[in-house]
């Protein structure tokens, strides 16, 4: 027996643990798209089970939605996206990915440090920012940035 191409905003919601008000912001955001029944009841095709799952997903990772919607709207709505489809869309993430990894393990790293000594101020830290050179280099966390 075939599935049914079209879902209500219900099943959406349960099949994806997203509420049905987040579905219909991702909606007004273009991350996905419904048809209108007769009654005005939302329809999504079956493949927006997928999108918002990337979507979920993404978000985990720190994407914004601006850049999932960037990298959503490459693909087609008018089917399932197909394995080179998401091939494509996890190159464009590669990059993004892998800096936010390196960035995220010098937090960690620098973090853990900081945290050790108790001081939590590197304008006054004499191990790590002696006479808060690290001032000069700029604002923010100079020693977890890049």
């Amino acid at each position: 027996m075939a599935l049914p191409q079209w879902i209500s905003i219900g099943e959406l919601a349960s099949r994806t643990g997203v509420a049905p008000s987040a579905l219909r912001f991702y909606e007004q955001l273009g991350l996905i798209s419904s048809e209108r029944t007769p009654g005005n009841q939302r329809r999504f095709r079956r493949a927006a089970i997928r999108r918002v799952s990337v979507v979920r997903a993404a978000q985990r990772c720190g994407i914004s939605l601006d850049e999932v919607a960037s990298v959503l709207a490459e693909l087609p709505s008018d089917r399932a996206a197909t394995h080179e489809d998401w091939q494509r869309i996890s190159e464009a993430w590669s990059t993004r990915l892998d800096e936010r990894i390196e960035t995220l393990t010098r937090l960690r790293d620098k973090l853990t440090g900081c945290i050790g000594c108790g001081c939590l101020s590197l304008d006054r830290c004499w191990l790590l920012n002696p006479d808060d050179e690290a001032a000069g280099s700029g604002t923010g966390p100079r020693f977890v940035l890049p």
